[in-house]
């Protein structure tokens, strides 16, 4: 199958084997090749090329850029055979054994038609991380894979380009740098940039073409009493210069609000110390900040304080030649094999087999960690956002009171410390003491923070902790127990139901109930069903009642039943005893009163009271049509009333939903509801025929502002076409 020009491809993979991996099977790699080749010898790139270059780069990438062993150069050449071609796993399997045949399957994208491209996304990238957590080299033989689709991107659709490059950069490009894959972070972030920004991408290349020569002149400049310094002390070192790569001085722009003339710190240095003694680094710094001034908030000290990914360094940002910031970077060269080969770095060969050495065992952790919480997750897209918010959060340092350190996340608060100490420490977290002192559990740390938390075994986490935490682990937690909460309040309602059916003698099963249920628009569910008994939502006394009467009197056919229980009127009832009484005249006194039914006035509502006979007060919205009649003929009977202060207490409101039904449109609803200024839903009614769908959710809202804002969200829902506030004269 071999031609010349093949027959040249394979002597020089073999030779960048040879040269970076430590030991090499001619055969193993020779076999792959030649049935790689063979396996897509029919199929073409979108560029026209033979399919084939696009294994046979990855395989390159992986023995150059991100060398481990030739296992895992062989499953890259075989990495598309079981997708693309008439090939599949068991064939491999057969041929290369198990170990690369797993390889090739957990690289291999799960397809189905039949599901969306979110749902498939989601699933692929969960079959990716079981495969990870068992074996690395399948994700290094992905970020290969998309590094040279990247570097390929231009002949594909304009569509899929950007498709393709908006993932890289939300999910490949920050985990790379999980990864500790710096150089591969970076060009994937650039080449995403560059398809998704091309106008900004091209700028910022043009300005930096354009000063090339004086940005070398200045680095030289900069280096120069360096070098020589360093040389006089004894040290063996490298050192270069570059300037910071696109997609980060883009950052930089929109950051500081300038342009990239205004921007003085778009330089970096690099020095690469031949030592085995880490301390040789901080005396290198000291060497530095002789010749020029440290900023020194600007330094940060990876080596005493690593990176969750094993990097170290000291960085420091010094003021250089004509003003201008420069960031220098100090590393042993044991450093910076870690820097530039990220955890391919840390596996060694121990009795034949390719272990992690001991530094990494909590970054294996992490990453198992990650993915039992992201696969626990219910919805495609729940999973991707959970795997998302693990990936571009920045690292604070974080103490125990007995000094012990806890990486956690930028923005992190003391119940994310708490859950990442134990996640009984974190169900049972009732306060915290930062350096000494007691804050809201809601409170941002910051590095460097010593933080203990109180507990109190009678503890349970709030529900409102969900908004605030920003670790995957505390969220997940959390959610886990709202939902065994659930779980058991509906049982309890469940109970309540059926001693209360049993105390009414009415035999009903389940299915019978599901039925009433539906037909009287009670509840959507039976779990719903319970859970309201639990919560005090529902009478269950006043269902039984309903539907044995119901039983006794059947509606005529073709008659439409009422509301067992009026959502509207229910929760009018809710909102109303927030409120006990109306003030009139200013006065605090409870009057005699009740409200109108034509108009609904709920807490909020501007009113009005009209004098009846017999009936106290009458309360109606000052909107009211009937009650402008009132005003013309009986004005004397009007007096001025106001609710009565609720103590910050909100205020129940019922919306009316109308609009075309769709996958995903209730979880999007309650996502945009439940978001927006925390607002608080009672309860979601919607139905669904031909379609279409019409419903009532009820919200408790601050005050009228909010609920005008919040239905202008709504209305901005794919599918919603009506939402209105909910009154008997709608």
């Amino acid at each position: 199958m071999r031609d010349g020009i093949y027959k040249k491809k394979l002597d020089d993979l073999l030779a960048v084997c040879h040269k970076n991996l430590r030991t090499v099977n001619d055969e193993l790699i020779r076999h792959a090749f030649d049935f790689s080749l063979t396996a897509h010898k029919q199929d073409l790139r979108a560029s026209g090329e033979p399919y084939f270059n696009h294994p046979y780069e990855v395989a390159l990438i992986v023995a150059k850029e991100i060398p481990l062993d030739d296992i895992s150069v062989a499953a890259a050449l075989l990495h598309d055979v079981a997708e693309d071609t008439d090939y599949e796993v068991k064939d491999i399997r057969q041929e290369f054994g198990n170990v690369i045949a797993d390889i090739v399957d957990g690289a291999t994208k799960i397809t189905d038609i039949f599901q969306s491209h979110e749902v498939t996304k989601a699933e692929s990238f969960r079959k990716m991380l079981l495969s990870m957590v068992n074996d690395i080299r399948v994700m290094l033989i992905k970020f290969a894979d998309r590094l040279h689709n990247m570097r390929t991107l231009e002949f594909l659709p304009s569509e899929k380009r950007g498709r393709i490059a908006k993932e890289t950069l939300d999910i490949y490009a920050p985990f790379a740098n999980r990864f500790g894959l710096a150089k591969i972070k970076w060009e994937l972030e650039d080449l995403a940039f560059k398809y998704l920004n091309s106008k900004e991408y091209e700028n910022i290349t043009r300005s930096l073409k354009a000063k090339r020569r004086e940005r070398e002149l200045f680095i030289k400049k900069f280096i120069s009493p360096i070098d020589k310094k360093l040389k006089e002390e004894g040290f063996v070192f490298e050192i270069e210069g570059r300037p910071k790569h696109i997609y980060s001085i883009n950052n930089k722009m929109k950051a500081q609000e300038k342009p990239i003339d205004e921007l003085y710190d778009l330089f970096a240095v690099r020095i690469i110390i031949d030592t085995p003694n880490n301390n040789d680094c901080f005396a290198v710094y000291g060497t530095i900040s002789e010749i020029y001034i440290p900023i020194p908030e600007r330094f940060k000290n990876y080596i005493s304080l690593p990176k969750k990914n094993g990097y170290q360094s000291i960085h420091t940002t010094v003021i250089g030649p004509e003003g201008k910031m420069v960031e220098v970077q100090i590393r042993t060269r044991a450093m910076h094999e870690i820097a530039e080969r990220g955890v391919a770095a840390h596996w060694k060969y121990k009795e034949g087999q390719l272990v992690l050495d001991n530094e990494m065992d909590n970054w294996v952790n992490w990453v198992r960690e990650v993915f039992e919480q992201a696969t626990e997750e219910s919805s495609p897209k729940q999973f991707i956002e959970s795997f998302k918010l693990n990936l571009y959060q920045d690292e604070i340092y974080i103490f125990t009171p007995k000094g012990d350190l806890k990486i956690l996340p930028k923005g992190a608060t003391p119940v994310d410390f708490a859950f990442d100490v134990h996640s009984s420490v974190g169900f049972h977290c009732i306060g915290a003491k930062v350096n000494g002192k007691i804050v809201p559990l809601d409170s941002k740390l910051q590095s460097g923070d010593q933080v203990e938390i109180i507990t109190s075994k009678n503890q349970k986490p709030n529900r409102d902790w969900e908004q605030f935490v920003v670790t995957n682990k505390a969220k997940s937690h959390i959610r886990k127990w709202i939902k065994e909460e659930q779980r058991k309040q509906m049982q309890e309602g469940r109970e309540i139901w059926e001693k209360r059916i049993k105390k009414h003698k009415l035999h009903l099963n389940e299915d019978e109930l599901q039925k009433h249920l539906q037909d009287y628009n009670i509840s959507r569910t039976l779990q719903d069903f319970y859970l309201g008994i639990a919560t005090l939502d529902i009478n269950p006394d006043t269902v039984a009642h309903e539907i044995i009467e119901r039983l006794k009197h059947p509606a005529p056919a073709g008659t439409k039943e009422p509301n067992v229980e009026n959502v509207f009127d229910k929760f009018l009832d809710s909102a109303r005893s927030l409120a006990t009484g109306i003030k009139l005249f200013g006065s605090n006194d409870n009057y005699l009163h009740n409200f109108a039914k034509c108009c609904n006035p709920i807490p909020g509502d501007a009113i009005v009271g009209y004098v009846t006979i017999g009936e106290g007060i009458k309360i109606h919205k000052k909107d009211c049509i009937n009650l402008k009649a009132f005003i013309k003929t009986e004005k004397d009977r009007i007096v001025e009333v106001a609710w009565p202060k609720t103590g910050g207490v909100d205020f129940a409101s019922a919306i009316s939903i109308e609009g075309e039904d769709r996958p995903g449109l209730l979880n999007d609803l309650t996502h945009t509801v439940s978001t927006y200024q925390n607002t608080n839903i009672r309860s979601v009614n919607l139905q669904a025929a031909d379609g279409m769908f019409d419903g009532t959710l009820i919200v408790n809202v601050k005050d009228l502002d909010q609920l005008s804002r919040l239905i202008e969200k709504i209305r901005k829902i794919k599918g919603v076409t009506k939402t209105v506030r909910l009154s008997s004269q709608n």
